[in-house]
């Protein structure tokens, strides 16, 4: 059984650890106030989640999904993360981050930049193009006509590829938008971001679309 690590308790690592559940893993979820202070959650969670501090969380998970911004001064617990694929749900939102001129001058993707803070990890881009509640009442059966897609970005292929698992068991297909210098394309703004529901023709669409624009 594969131990899921969540750095953010927020509401997109709390739907995603509810779907993992419901899917069979163990959570093992931190925020930045300290284990006590999510009781409750773990409570409502069930007897598959227990709580721990960033690097207990980190170090306890086969795969970590940090679930909060990225900060230009890393706050991740790097040796803890070495050698694990991390899901990273961020978005770039300057009026939470503020500016990033790296990012704004087109030289770097957020997802990049994440990856160059945890060199010794396998970054990859997911979740970041639904609303966290919608995480666990969008999916549908493989074959569905009426299947969504989420995007995937990243520089080492396991990595895409446990992704796609994990999409297909919360009931998703799966677009993959790789390397990490291409995740700019399903980045607020940009056509695939603009859109609620995306097949996954739409999606492969729409990320070429914002290409096309790239260049008009």
């Amino acid at each position: 059984m594969t131990i899921l690590g969540i750095i953010g308790a927020g509401e997109v690592g709390t739907h995603i650890a509810r779907a993992a559940i419901v899917n069979g893993y163990t959570v093992v979820i931190a925020n930045s106030r300290g284990p006590e202070t999510l009781t409750d959650l773990v409570a409502e969670l069930g007897p598959s989640a227990r709580a721990a501090t960033s690097a207990g969380a980190a170090e306890a998970g086969d795969v970590v999904v940090v679930a909060v911004p990225l900060k230009m001064i890393n706050d991740m617990p790097v040796e803890s993360l070495a050698g694990k694929i991390v899901l990273d749900t961020n978005n770039y939102m300057i009026w939470r981050d503020g500016h990033f001129p790296i990012i704004d001058e087109g030289k770097k993707t957020v997802h990049e930049l994440r990856q160059e803070q945890l060199p010794t990890s396998r970054v990859v881009k997911a979740f970041t193009h639904i609303q966290a509640p919608r995480i666990s009442l969008w999916g549908q059966p493989a074959g569905s006509p009426e299947r969504l897609a989420l995007s995937v970005s990243s520089n080492f292929p396991e990595a895409v590829e446990f992704v796609r698992f994990l999409y297909d068991q919360f009931g998703y297909d799966t677009v993959d938008n790789s390397p990490l210098s291409e995740s700019w394309r399903t980045a607020p703004g940009q056509p695939a971001w603009r859109q609620e529901r995306q097949t996954q023709a739409e999606l492969a669409a729409n990320i070429q679309r914002a290409a096309i624009q790239a260049l008009c």
